[in-house]
């Protein structure tokens, strides 16, 4: 396994031996990886997330395309249905 020189932070350096000294990490080595981890799992969620986005929004440009939309006169209404939305959208993710 490759070594890599890093700078810590004071705060850094004390968090990292807090958690060995806690028995929960064997080495400071452990702890870098399990971050790494958790910035690697943060990464993923974050490209699906935005996968995600990118697919709704091809489907909303293609449904404008097929000249599927509302209008609203006024804003009041516009608010009105997008929380209704939001709240059916809400209640299925709860499901």
């Amino acid at each position: 396994m490759p070594t890599r020189n890093v700078v810590l932070t004071k705060h850094q350096e004390d968090l990292i031996q807090a958690l060995v000294e806690s028995g929960r990490y064997q080495n400071a080595s452990e702890v870098l990886r399990e971050g790494l981890r958790l910035v690697e799992q943060r990464e993923a969620e974050a490209a699906t997330k935005l996968d995600a986005l990118r697919d709704a929004a091809r489907v909303g440009v293609a449904a404008l395309d097929r000249g599927e939309f509302r209008e609203f006169e006024r804003v009041e209404d516009l608010q009105a249905y997008l929380n209704d939305l939001s709240e059916k959208v809400i209640s299925r993710t709860a499901e």
